[in-house]
């Protein structure tokens, strides 16, 4: 392709996508219109709208993890859906508008980014790590934050939420070595698990289980695995082979629901057998 036309192409380009976000930021400020619009949209505001910002959210992961690529469009736009909604309240408001935002993002991008934006010198992704991690702090100095853990937000998902404390901590030098010095942690919390549970103390239990939850998350971080990943494979796997087995109780005229824990249990070996023939 000569020059010319790829100049000519990255133009085009650049128009369609503009036409697009104006598309969309037009459709919102008009379900938004308290006289014509959509009296759902109208009477959303921040509060009620966020679950649905983390639902989508979710579902673009599904997707991914499904790998149904001709699906994601679709998520991904159900998600930017949200950013066009939560901006265009705050505009409402006199707050700042979707350019803001845009603006906003892209100056962090470029902040964060100086081996790639302001010529800095980047040998490879782990020193990109630090300057990353050097940058951020600068900012939350910046807003006044000065432990490395007070922007961590408190919304996320308690198993991410875990996840990124820890990471953070370990920007300090604060981490275990290696995954087998954790191993000898999730021994230690599992003995204080089964102590509290002798002791009945509903509160000790629950101290004790969630310090497992923890270490459980520190040892995925070590293994190099996202543990929300691994739950969700997991979740995943679970509803596959109770579904078979639901199928094969069928198919034998003695649906679950009558058989023991014993039969049951027969049908779920069947089933992981299956799977792995």
């Amino acid at each position: 392709m000569r020059a010319g036309n790829c100049s000519n192409k990255q133009q085009d380009d650049r128009q369609r996508n503009a036409d697009a976000i104006h598309r969309l930021l037009a459709i919102m400020q008009k379900l938004r219109d308290p006289v014509g619009g959509c009296p759902w949209d109208v009477q959303q505001d921040f509060a009620s709208i966020a679950p649905y910002t983390i639902e989508e959210a979710y579902e673009v992961a599904d997707v991914i993890q499904r790998k149904a690529w001709q699906e994601l469009p679709g998520e991904l736009g159900d998600l930017l859906l949200q950013v066009i909604f939560h901006t265009r309240m705050a505009e409402e408001r006199g707050w700042f508008d979707f350019a803001d935002v845009a603006n906003a993002i892209s100056d962090k991008m470029e902040q964060r980014h100086p081996h790639v934006f302001a010529g800095v010198s980047v040998q490879n992704a782990e020193q990109q790590t630090a300057v990353w991690e050097a940058q951020k702090q600068l900012e939350r100095q910046a807003k006044g934050l000065h432990s490395v853990l007070d922007d961590v937000p408190v919304g996320l998902a308690e198993l991410m939420r875990g996840l990124k404390l820890q990471k953070r901590a370990a920007t300090v030098g604060f981490d275990w070595p290696d995954a087998s010095a954790v191993d000898a942690k999730l021994c230690e919390e599992l003995d204080e698990l089964e102590a509290a549970r002798e002791t009945g103390d509903r509160d000790k239990i629950q101290d004790e289980l969630g310090d497992v939850f923890f270490v459980l998350t520190n040892l995925s971080r070590k293994l190099g695995i996202d543990p929300a990943a691994a739950m969700r494979h997991a979740n995943a796997k679970f509803e596959r082979r109770f579904k078979a087995m639901e199928q094969m109780a069928g198919e034998q005229d003695s649906p679950l629901n009558t058989l023991n824990l014993e039969q049951q249990e027969l049908l779920w070996q069947m089933v992981k057998r299956t799977e792995n023939d």
